[in-house]
């Protein structure tokens, strides 16, 4: 049976390239004891009669199993969608495959970390946006490979994520040197994953407003479920219910900003006319919305995050500890402004004798 009515073997595309058996095997582990000149012919070889080296007999020599795997709440979100996105074209280059693990619910997130299917079967695991206990935490050190922690800060582990707190204070700060005073933050609850973030946001909102020596107002701090859209008519009706309203409102995420501003717009308050808005992403979404935020880069997070993981499986000595910390950047847009003049927030046209005249 010739080569080409069988599955090819290494000893065939050594044959077919003029090389031994073991110099095959050396170019397909990616040594780099094998010249370029006979790489290429070893390749091309490979290529014509479609030779593939099994990962499993590849991770018998190197101890690697060219699989790096993605620990994620969900994939029902820009976040990660984007952040997702980016890694295919990395890990190509880089000759791995990805192993994709969604753990949305309590029962299925309990059968990973008791199975923790990751465990031999990939070099690395990144973990996108889980609030994991310290037993989770403590069954990942576990595993014996580089666990590398994406939009959230991880003590004494590699994390990937951007500094929060600055950027919910650039928000907050675009506020208030537009003279705001009454600054609401809106933010959701039971957000799969993005507590962390959540948690964060609100802290710069907060250290904003100390700066500028603003009292916070607990009741300007509103709470709602995501994509929630009678929940967010309750949030934003709590706030207009205040006897001092808020003329601006900080949402933590843009998707909520777009459902804030959609209530407000509903009950007749233009943006931001009467009431600014500014959201945190820079989604596609808030280009059409010409919505005010701040915006992060998921790709370059998921990027930063495989190249961090890449560095460690492939350095023994690579800081195991290492902190990357991306910039955010305020995006101004149509959605915030000056707030309204006194009598303009009553609702008035004037004072009362220019009314009466």
């Amino acid at each position: 049976m010739s080569p080409a009515q069988r599955h090819p073997t290494l000893a065939d595309v050594a044959e077919r390239a003029g090389v031994s058996p073991s110099t095959v095997s050396r170019t397909m582990r990616g040594l780099t004891s094998v010249s370029p000149e006979i790489r290429d012919r070893v390749e091309q070889a490979a290529r014509e009669l479609n030779f593939a080296i099994s990962r499993q007999a590849s991770s018998l020599v190197t101890g690697k199993t060219g699989v790096m795997a993605v620990l994620v709440p969900t994939l029902d979100s820009w976040f990660m969608g984007s952040a997702l996105s980016s890694l295919g074209p990395l890990l190509r280059r880089a000759g791995m495959e990805l192993a994709l693990y969604v753990v949305p619910d309590l029962d299925e997130r309990a059968a990973f970390f008791e199975r923790l299917p990751a465990r031999r079967n990939a070099d690395a695991l990144l973990v996108f946006c889980f609030d994991l206990t310290e037993e989770e935490t403590a069954r990942l050190d576990d595993l014996a490979m580089p666990v590398i922690y994406i939009s959230q800060h991880v003590q004494g582990r590699p994390s990937v994520y951007v500094d929060d707190v600055a950027g919910a204070c650039k928000a907050t700060r675009h506020l208030i040197n537009l003279g705001h005073r009454r600054i609401a933050f809106a933010h959701n609850v039971n957000a799969r994953g993005f507590s962390f973030s959540s948690r964060e946001r609100l802290l710069g909102y907060r250290q904003a407003l100390s700066e500028a020596g603003i009292p916070l107002d607990d009741a300007l701090v509103v709470a709602t479920p995501p994509r929630d859209k009678r929940g967010t008519t309750q949030a934003v009706g709590n706030l207009l219910s205040l006897r001092e309203p808020p003329t601006a409102i900080f949402a933590e995420q843009d998707e909520l900003a777009a459902s804030v501003i959609s209530t407000l717009r509903t009950v007749q308050i233009e943006v931001p006319e009467r009431i600014s808005v500014v959201g945190f992403d820079d989604q596609l979404m808030a280009e059409w919305l010409d919505l005010s935020t701040v915006a992060q880069s998921p790709s370059d997070m998921g990027r930063a995050a495989a190249e961090l993981a890449l560095e460690l499986i492939n350095d023994p000595d690579a800081d195991r500890a290492r902190h990357i910390v991306l910039p955010t950047h305020l995006i101004l847009r149509g959605t915030t402004a000056p707030p309204p003049a006194p009598q303009d927030r009553r609702g008035g046209n004037g004072p009362a004798e220019d009314r009466n005249a």
